[in-house]
C-alpha cells in the first residue's frame, strides 16, 4: 500500500511544522512542508485534493495580528477555498493544532455545518484565556470514546503540553456548545486530577465551558485541538518521566497516539 501523504503549510509564523511531521512520519506517513506563498500559487508537488491529510501546525501565523489565526485564515479562504473543498469531497483529513486550530475555527472548518458540504462559515472563536497571557504547561486530557472523530479512536485518556494565550472555545450560546456535545463534537476536554470535565485553572489553561479541549467536525474527519500532541512523541518527553518511567514507557505516547490515529484506515 502507498503510504499516507501529508501537506504541512509552512511560513509566515508557523513554527512547530518539524516535530509535526517528525509525528507523521513516524507513524508510515511521507510529509511535505510547502510555504503558504507556493501553496497560494499552485506550486505544491501535489494539488491539495491528492493529499489525504493536512495539518495546520502551532506558531503564531501572521504574528497573530488582529486575532489569532485570522489573517492566515483569511488569505487561506481568499486562495484555496475551492482546493479545499475538493479535498474535503475526496475524505481528506486536516488537524489544527494550537494556531492550527485557530486557523481551522476562524475559516469555518470547525466546528463547521451540522450536514452537508463545508461552507467556510465561522461559527465559533477561540479567544483570550480568561487568565490573561501566555500559559505553557502540560495538562490531562479525556477524549469522547463515542465521538466520530477518526483522530481519536481507541484513545481515552492522555498528557500533553499545552503554551497558549487565546484558546478559550466559544460558540454563540450554551445551546450551540449542548449541541455539539450531542452531536459528539467535543473530542477532548481537560480534565482535573480526579478525571472530570474542568472550567477551573490551571487544569484548564484557558476556560473553556465545560471543559472543550478539541472538537471534530459533523464528519469526524477535522479534529483541532489547543494542546500540542506534536510535543510528546517519546517517553522522555514527558516531565514525570523518572517519576513514572515503567508506567509512561507501558503506552505509546499520547502525543504519537493521535497521529497514529489519524493516518489509520485511509
Amino acid at each position: 500500500m502507498k503510504p499516507v501523504r501529508v501537506l504541512v503549510p509552512v511560513g509566515f509564523g508557523f513554527n512547530c511544522e518539524e516535530e509535526t511531521s517528525a509525528a507523521f512520519r513516524m507513524v508510515g506517513a511521507e510529509v511535505d512542508q510547502v510555504h503558504l506563498t507556493d501553496l497560494f500559487a499552485g506550486r505544491a508537488p501535489l494539488p491539495i485534493p491528492g493529499y489525504q491529510v493536512l495539518a495546520f501546525v502551532g506558531g503564531f501565523s501572521y504574528g497573530d495580528h488582529v486575532a489569532s489565526g485570522f489573517v492566515a485564515a483569511t488569505r487561506v479562504r481568499a486562495h484555496l477555498q475551492a482546493e479545499l473543498s475538493s479535498f474535503l469531497a475526496n475524505g481528506g483529513r486536516v488537524l489544527g493544532i494550537c494556531n492550527g486550530f485557530q486557523v481551522l475555527v476562524r475559516l469555518g472548518l470547525l466546528p463547521g455545518p451540522e450536514a452537508g458540504p463545508h461552507d467556510f462559515v465561522p461559527r465559533a472563536a477561540l479567544a483570550n484565556n480568561d487568565r490573561l497571557g501566555y500559559r505553557d504547561a502540560w495538562v490531562r486530557l479525556g477524549a469522547d470514546e463515542r465521538s466520530a472523530c477518526a483522530w481519536t479512536r481507541g484513545l481515552s485518556t492522555l498528557e500533553v503540553p499545552a503554551r497558549h494565550g487565546e484558546g478559550k472555545f466559544v460558540v454563540e450560546s450554551d445551546a450551540a456548545l449542548a449541541r455539539l456535545e450531542e452531536r459528539r463534537q467535543v473530542a477532548f476536554r481537560y480534565l482535573d486530577p480526579a478525571g472530570q470535565p474542568t472550567e477551573a485553572w490551571p487544569h484548564n489553561p484557558n476556560g473553556s465551558a465545560r471543559g472543550v479541549a478539541g472538537v471534530t467536525d459533523a464528519t469526524g474527519r477535522i479534529l483541532g485541538l489547543m494542546p500540542h500532541p506534536d510535543a510528546f512523541l517519546y517517553p522522555w518527553h514527558h516531565p514525570d518521566y523518572a517519576r513514572r518511567k515503567k508506567e509512561i514507557e507501558a503506552q505509546e505516547p499520547g502525543g504519537l497516539a493521535i497521529f497514529r490515529a489519524g493516518v489509520t484506515g485511509i
